[in-house]
């Protein structure tokens, strides 16, 4: 009967990434399987090994896990390689470094059978031991990064660098992850609420790790790469909020001085102000065609990805529209520039300063309807499967 358990389709695989976890790396094995032993469940531990150069593999052999190894250097590279090789359809993951409590996974499952996509674990809500996190870390690093992650993905997570949950393996392929750095922890979570996935919480207990070598996590460098990866998924704060204030204030300004200086609640305001108009004005239309892009790049990679934008394009999107737009602002820019050329040449050798600021904004109209149109073609581009597949 042992036999036949032990020859059965695992019902959870529990992956630990490793790289030098010898003195560690036996006792969390050995919790994980005295879970399975007290849930009565056939069990698998995958240890995902990432180079080690000690006896882990041999002592992950000997306890009888399953070693995958995975030369690409990288926290989420070896977890990527884990899962890959992980036999159940419901995954555990967590640090080997016995800082999480392995002989306690059944509340992950429970809330696996609930019907939950991912389980994230909360330190902050289970408790953190004296000495488990540094001060930078658990009152500035993981607040601060977890904060902005939240804002940006909407996700119902308070503790997004958790390294203890569970999904099953029918989420995991949807969030198709792709990092392979500690970066990998904040993708999963933002890739799973853009896919819809369900998602949620439960509160566990970290404890000081137990090995005598410093850590793989490097705050600053590890905290840097998650900043800039959230950022990259926050198409609305790093592209479109700045670019509508650019181009809102480039259009004002350009339109207060088109035809000479003013004076503004007393405050002159000349050529040089008309320069910067035409600088906001194109810089802000950059950054929000650059936004529309790179939400095309993601409802693309996640077709389940609810975005109103996408969804409106996808129905009214129309590249010749775009192209007559933009051709209309590049030839009322030329042809405003061709009339203070003729009229140039009629006069080259009288003042002519008041075309200047005329000059500026045709100037403009027509490096603005070039971008328009030069963007229609990229993003017919990008959507053009989606709108024949209407």
């Amino acid at each position: 009967m042992k036999n036949d358990l032990a020859d059965a389709k695992p019902a959870v695989s529990v992956v630990m990434p490793c790289l030098n976890e010898e003195e560690t790396l036996g006792i969390c094995i050995a919790k994980a399987m005295r879970s399975f032993e007290k849930m009565n469940i056939n069990g698998q531990v995958v240890v995902a090994d990432n180079g080690s150069t000690d006896r882990s593999v041999e002592i992950a052999t000997s306890l009888g896990a399953k070693v995958v190894h995975q030369p690409i250097k990288g926290y989420g590279a070896a977890l990527l390689a884990g899962v890959s090789g992980a036999d159940a359809d419901v995954i555990i993951m967590g640090d080997a470094d016995d800082s999480y409590d392995w002989g306690d996974i059944e509340p992950f499952l429970q809330k696996i059978k609930a019907g939950y996509d991912l389980v994230m674990g909360n330190r902050f809500k289970g408790g953190i031991e004296e000495h488990a996190m540094s001060a930078l870390h658990r009152y500035i690093g993981n607040p601060l990064l977890s904060g902005v992650a939240r804002l940006v993905s909407h996700a119902p997570v308070g503790d997004f660098h958790c390294g203890m949950r569970a999904f099953t393996k029918n989420a995991f392929d949807q969030m198709d992850l792709a990092t392979t750095g500690m970066e990998f922890a904040s993708e999963m979570v933002m890739n799973a609420t853009r896919n819809g996935l369900r998602i949620t919480e439960i509160p566990i207990h970290l404890y000081p790790d137990k090995r005598s070598r410093p850590p793989h996590l490097r705050s600053f460098r590890d905290g840097w790469r998650h900043l800039r990866f959230i950022m990259t998924y926050a198409p609305d704060l790093v592209f479109f909020l700045p670019g509508s204030l650019f181009m809102i204030v480039g259009i004002v300004l350009q339109g207060l001085l088109f035809r000479g200086p003013v004076d503004l609640f007393g405050f002159p305001m000349g050529i040089h102000f008309l320069a910067l108009g035409g600088l906001l004005t194109l810089a802000g239309f950059n950054l929000l065609s650059f936004g529309v892009v790179g939400k095309a790049v993601v409802s693309h990679k996640h077709p389940r990805l609810r975005s109103p934008l996408m969804n409106w394009l996808k129905g009214h999107y129309n590249l010749e529209t775009l192209l007559l737009v933009g051709g209309a602002i590049a030839a009322s820019g030329f042809l405003g520039d061709l009339a203070i050329f003729v009229k140039w040449i009629g006069q080259i050798n009288q003042p002519f300063e008041e075309t200047v600021h005329p000059a500026f904004v045709a100037s403009s109209a027509i490096v603005l309807g070039m971008n328009i149109m030069f963007t229609a073609f990229l993003l017919n581009l990008l959507i053009k499967e989606e709108i024949n597949h209407k």
